[in-house]
C-alpha cells in the first residue's frame, strides 16, 4: 500500500464529500477501514454528479416506456429512438455548471466535448449541438466575462470538432450572477444494432485505454460539481478539465472505425470520475470485475498518485474491453489515427475492482452494482413550500398601471435580453458543417436536422422559462414540456422522447428540494399526456452560491431538450410571413394575464409573479389541431406564443418573411395584457386566402379558439390602425440590443 497517502479518518471522508453515516457504510462494506484511494473511489462514485442519491427516488416516478425507445433512462451512456428505416437517434443533455462559472472556456468547451462522447461511445455520429445558457445581469462585468468565454468555449471546439450547434436557448437574470447554468445537448444518428453498450463481458478480455494521456486537471470534478461555489471555488481549477477538440475528432473518427471489427466487447466515455466511473460502471453492469494497472496508464506528467490517476477527468479518453485475440485489430486502427491504445488490464470473475502500482495493490473494491454501480444510499430530504410563494398570492395585477405609450413599450419589450435576438452568440457557431441544417435558411420553431441518406428530418429543442418555474415549479416544468412539444409540433414534427437537465439548488435546503420533487411531478405528468419518455440526462444540484455569507439558489431551471421526427423533411413548417394578404390567425385562448411575463418584469420590474395560465388538456388539443392543419397544407406559417407574448411573435414572424402585418386587439380586454401576457398554449398562424375556408371549416370541428387577428400587409407593423414604425427599425433593434449591451465597457 502506499505510504504517502492521508490517514483516513472521518475529517478526511468530510473534505471529500462524504458524510459520517456514509462513512461508516463504507468501513462496512470494506470490512476495514478504506485507505484514502479507496475511499477517493467511494467519494466520486457516491457523489450526487454520479450518483443521483438525492434525486434518484423521484426521477424513477418519470415515464421511460414508448414505442420508438430502444435504450431508456440509466441503460447506457445516452437514450437511442427509433427513426424508422433502419436507423437510431442517440441523444442526451447534461450540465457543465460549476467548470463553466470558474473557467469559462475551457467549462463550456469540455462539456461540449464530453456530451459528444456521450453519443459516439455508443456508435452513433453526433451530427447537432444545441446549448442551453443562463447567466446573471446582462449589464455586469462578470456577467460579459463569462458570456464572452463560455460562447468561445462553445464556439471552438465545436467548430473544431466539425458537428453544427443548431439551436438553443439563452437567459439573462440575476439569480444567475454568480453559477451560471450551461448544459449542451448531442444528438447522433446510427443504424439500428451496430451500438455499443458500456459493459465489461468476459474475463480475460483485454482492458485498454484509448485517446489522450491522464493528467490532473478535473480531479474530483464530480465531487466539485456536488457542493455550493464560494468564493474559494477559484482555488479548485484542478477540477476544471481541458479540452482538445482536434482530438476528439480523431478519437470519434477511429471510434466508430473501430467498431466496425466487431473486436469491441463494450466502450465507455471517461466522463465524470474518469478510470473509477468507467471501470466500476461497465464491470457492475456485466456482473464482473477487472484488475488494473495504473502504472500502464499513459500520463502527462510524472509522478502521479494512484488516487490522481483513477480520478482524473482528462477528456478525450475512452475505456474499451476488446474481445481476447482481436487486439491487434484495434491497436492498428488507433495507430492509424495517431491515437495511444494501451492495454492496461483484464476483465475478471471476481467481481472486484483491482487498482495495482508497480505490482502493489493500491485499492481493492467491490464491483457489485449495488455498492458503486448504482450503489450509493438514497435520500428523500425534507421539503417545504418556499416563503416566498406567500408574496404571489398577493399579486394583484390591477394594481400595474397600463403604459402610456405602446409603442416605446413594446420597443423596451424588444430590446431586452430575454427576447431580443442572440445573434451575437449564436453568429460565433459554426450551424452549417455537414450541411445537414435546414433551419438555418428556413426558419422554424424548432432546429430541423436532415438524416442524410433518408428523407427524414429530426426537429430538436431546448425548452425552459425558470421564472415560471419559479412561480409554480409543477406547472412551470409542465409548461416546459409543452413548449419543447410545440416548438416540435409547429415544425412540423412529431415529438418523440425527452432528455433533461435538471439544475437546482442544495438539495439539502428543504425549499430548493420543494421545487425539485414538484417539478419532477410536472414533468412526468406532462411526458405522460404527450407520450414522450424521458431517456436520460442528468442531475445538477449545488447551484447556489455563498458570498459574503449570502447564500442564493438560481431559480429551478429543469432543461427540457425534446427530440421530434419528420418522416418527410418536406412537411417542414416555418415561422416567417409569406404573401402579402396572407390571414393572421391565432389559435388558442387568448386571457387577460400578465403573470410572469417580460413585461412584468422588464418594464414594471416585477420580478416575481404568479405562473401564467396553463391547461394541459387544451395544450394537448391545440397540439393535435396544429398537426393536422400542416397535414391537410391548410396553412403557411406556424410560431408559437412565447416570451413577449402576442406582439413578439408577430414580429418576429414578420422580421423572417420581411414582410408587415396589420392587426386588431381584442375590445374589452387590457391591451397591454393581449400583447405583452404569456398565457400558454397558443400559436399564431397565417393562412392563404384561398384556403381560409377550408382551414375555418376544419377548426370549426375541434374544440380549440381561433380568433382572427388581420393580415399580412406592406414593410410596417400596424395595430389597431397604429402604425408602429417600419419593419427594418424593429430588426435593427432586436438583432443588436443585446450585442450593444454585452459589449458596452
Amino acid at each position: 500500500m502506499q505510504t504517502t497517502e492521508p490517514v483516513v479518518n472521518l475529517q478526511v471522508a468530510q473534505n471529500l464529500g462524504l458524510n459520517a453515516e456514509e462513512y461508516e457504510r463504507i468501513i462496512e462494506i470494506m470490512g476495514r477501514q478504506p485507505n484514502f484511494t479507496e475511499l477517493s473511489i467511494f467519494s466520486v462514485m457516491w457523489s450526487e454528479h454520479c450518483s443521483y442519491k438525492n434525486s434518484i427516488k423521484y426521477l424513477k416516478t418519470l415515464p421511460r416506456d414508448g414505442a420508438r425507445l430502444l435504450v431508456g433512462a440509466g441503460e447506457e451512456n445516452a437514450g437511442l429512438v427509433d427513426i424508422g428505416g433502419g436507423l437510431a437517434c442517440a441523444f442526451k443533455i447534461e450540465s457543465h455548471n460549476h467548470p463553466s462559472a470558474i473557467e469559462p472556456f475551457q467549462g463550456a468547451a469540455t462539456g461540449v466535448g464530453g456530451i459528444h462522447r456521450d453519443i459516439f461511445t455508443m456508435g452513433a455520429r453526433p451530427i447537432a449541438a444545441l446549448k442551453s445558457l443562463r447567466y446573471g445581469n446582462v449589464d455586469l462585468a462578470r456577467t460579459k466575462h463569462l458570456v464572452e468565454g463560455v460562447v468561445s468555449g462553445i464556439g471552438h471546439y465545436g467548430n473544431c470538432f466539425g458537428v453544427p450547434t443548431v439551436g438553443g436557448e439563452v437567459y439573462f437574470n440575476d439569480c444567475y450572477n454568480q453559477n451560471i447554468l450551461v448544459n449542451a445537448m448531442s444528438v447522433g444518428i446510427v443504424k439500428v444494432g451496430e451500438t455499443v453498450s458500456a459493459v465489461a463481458d468476459g474475463p480475460g478480455n483485454p482492458v485498454l485505454i484509448v485517446g489522450s494521456a491522464t493528467g490532473k486537471d478535473g480531479i474530483h470534478g464530480a465531487t466539485f460539481a456536488s457542493a455550493d461555489l464560494t468564493e474559494d471555488s477559484a482555488e479548485d481549477l484542478p477540477a476544471v478539465q481541458v479540452g482538445d477538440p482536434f482530438q476528439e475528432k480523431l478519437l470519434l473518427e477511429a471510434s466508430l472505425e473501430a467498431i466496425k471489427t466487431g473486436a469491441i466487447v463494450g466502450m465507455q466515455d471517461m466522463g465524470a470520475a474518469g478510470i473509477t466511473c468507467s471501470t466500476s460502471e461497465m464491470s457492475a453492469k456485466s456482473g464482473t470485475g477487472m484488475l488494473i494497472h495504473l502504472d500502464q496508464v499513459p500520463t502527462r506528467q510524472a509522478n502521479m498518485k494512484p488516487f490522481e490517476i483513477l480520478l482524473s477527468e482528462s477528456q478525450e479518453r475512452m475505456l474499451i474491453v476488446a474481445e481476447k485475440g482481436k487486439e491487434h485489430l484495434l491497436y492498428d486502427i488507433f495507430d492509424k489515427w495517431d491515437l495511444e491504445c494501451e492495454h492496461i488490464g483484464e476483465v475478471t470473475d471476481t467481481g472486484r475492482l483491482v487498482f495495482m502500482e508497480n505490482g502493489e495493490v493500491v485499492a481493492d473494491v467491490p464491483a457489485d452494482p449495488l455498492v458503486l454501480g448504482g450503489g450509493a444510499p438514497v435520500y428523500d430530504r425534507e421539503f417545504q413550500e418556499p416563503s416566498y410563494r406567500a408574496d404571489l398570492a398577493a399579486f394583484d395585477a390591477s394594481t400595474i398601471a397600463e403604459p402610456s405609450d405602446l409603442v416605446a413599450t413594446a420597443r423596451q419589450i424588444f430590446a431586452s435580453p430575454n427576447v431580443a435576438s442572440k445573434r451575437w452568440i449564436y453568429e460565433q457557431y459554426d450551424s452549417m458543417v455537414r450541411t445537414n441544417t435546414m433551419s438555418t435558411n428556413r426558419p422554424s420553431d424548432a432546429a430541423i436536422v436532415r438524416v442524410k441518406g433518408s428523407n427524414k428530418a429530426l426537429a430538436v429543442t431546448t425548452d425552459c422559462n425558470s421564472s415560471y418555474v419559479k412561480a409554480d415549479p409543477y406547472v412551470g416544468t409542465m409548461i416546459a414540456v409543452a413548449e419543447a412539444a410545440r416548438n416540435i409540433v409547429c415544425s412540423g414534427g412529431e415529438p418523440v422522447a425527452i432528455t433533461n437537465c435538471l439544475n437546482f439548488g442544495n438539495p439539502y435546503n428543504p425549499e430548493v428540494y420543494w421545487q425539485f420533487v414538484h417539478a419532477i411531478k410536472g414533468m412526468g405528468a406532462a411526458c405522460r399526456r404527450f407520450n414522450t419518455p424521458v431517456t436520460g440526462g442528468n442531475v445538477s444540484f449545488y447551484n447556489q452560491s455563498v458570498f459574503e455569507n449570502q447564500t442564493e439558489p438560481v431559480n429551478p431551471t429543469p432543461t427540457i431538450g425534446m427530440l421530434g421526427i419528420l418522416d418527410d423533411a418536406e412537411m417542414q413548417m416555418t415561422l416567417d410571413f409569406k404573401e402579402e394578404d396572407d390571414q393572421i390567425y391565432i389559435l388558442g385562448a387568448t386571457r387577460e394575464d400578465l403573470n410572469s411575463s417580460v413585461y412584468l418584469q422588464e418594464v414594471h420590474g416585477v420580478a416575481l409573479s404568479p405562473v401564467p395560465h396553463f391547461d394541459l388538456e387544451e395544450e394537448f388539443a391545440l397540439q393535435a389541431v396544429v398537426k393536422k392543419l400542416i397535414q391537410n397544407e391548410l396553412i403557411v406559417s406556424a410560431h408559437d406564443v412565447s416570451e413577449g407574448g402576442i406582439f413578439v411573435c408577430l414580429a418576429e414572424s414578420a422580421m423572417a418573411g420581411n414582410r408587415g402585418f396589420k392587426v386588431s386587439t381584442r375590445p374589452g380586454m387590457r391591451t397591454d395584457a393581449f400583447l405583452f401576457g404569456e398565457s400558454q398554449s397558443r400559436v399564431i398562424v397565417s393562412v392563404k386566402k384561398a384556403r381560409e375556408t377550408s382551414f375555418l371549416n376544419l377548426m370549426a370541428q375541434r374544440d380549440v379558439e381561433c380568433t382572427k387577428l388581420g393580415e399580412v400587409f406592406g414593410k410596417n407593423l400596424i395595430i389597431d390602425d397604429r402604425d408602429f414604425g417600419p419593419l427594418l427599425d424593429w430588426r435593427n433593434i432586436y438583432d443588436h440590443s443585446l450585442g450593444q449591451r454585452l459589449e458596452a465597457s
